[in-house]
């Protein structure tokens, strides 16, 4: 391939398919074996909606990260890859790896092209955009994180609330059975058998 007169970037879009079916394949290596081989046979989107979502979006990444700063800074793909990442419970380094799983790819599948056209500072750029974006996916991360705690304590708060609202409906109606008033002095008992 004449790589004369060539651009980083330039590279990049001619590569481009490939380069995103090596960083899919990278960011479902995360996943345990019989789980990937789903993932990439599984085309269908409501049958696999992880591989599908996963494969648009990246996708979508890759053409912002080729337009520059501004279009990744609109861009939803982002957001979209994160909560998936961020609802398998994987810790924030490996939920933000795909991000710099790209710097790899791109290395590995231009590396020949970069040396001949001395593109490193281009290739610098590129790398510092990316860097960004996952700086970016950290902070993204980590808000979804923190809306998924949110969401499990107030799922607890409200199953205490409903124990207790049954406990003291038990207290309040003790004629209705002897496991009621069993039940109401067990409550009572809790705090050391004095009722407090």
């Amino acid at each position: 391939m004449n790589c004369e007169g060539l651009k980083l970037k330039d590279l990049l879009v001619q590569r481009r398919s490939v380069i995103l079916s090596k960083w899919f394949n990278r960011i479902i290596e995360m996943y345990p074996s019989d789980t990937v081989n789903f993932l990439k046979k599984e085309k269908d989107r409501f049958a696999n909606p992880v591989g599908f979502t996963i494969s648009q979006e990246i996708e979508a990444l890759f053409q912002d990260l080729l337009k520059g700063t501004d279009a990744i800074a609109k861009s939803t793909s982002l957001g979209n890859i994160i909560r998936i990442m961020a609802v398998q419970d994987f810790s924030a380094s490996k939920g933000i790896s795909f991000v710099f799983s790209l710097k790899q790819v791109i290395k590995e599948e231009l590396n020949h092209e970069i040396n001949s056209v001395q593109a490193f500072e281009e290739l610098w750029e590129f790398e510092s955009e990316i860097d960004c974006l996952c700086l970016a996916a950290f902070d993204e991360y980590m808000k979804c994180r923190e809306r998924i705690y949110e969401i499990k304590a107030n799922q607890v708060t409200h199953r205490t609330y409903k124990l207790l609202e049954r406990a003291n409906s038990i207290c309040e109606n003790p004629d209705e059975s002897e496991m009621a008033g069993a039940g109401c002095e067990n409550l009572l008992n809790l705090n050391g058998g004095n009722g407090r």
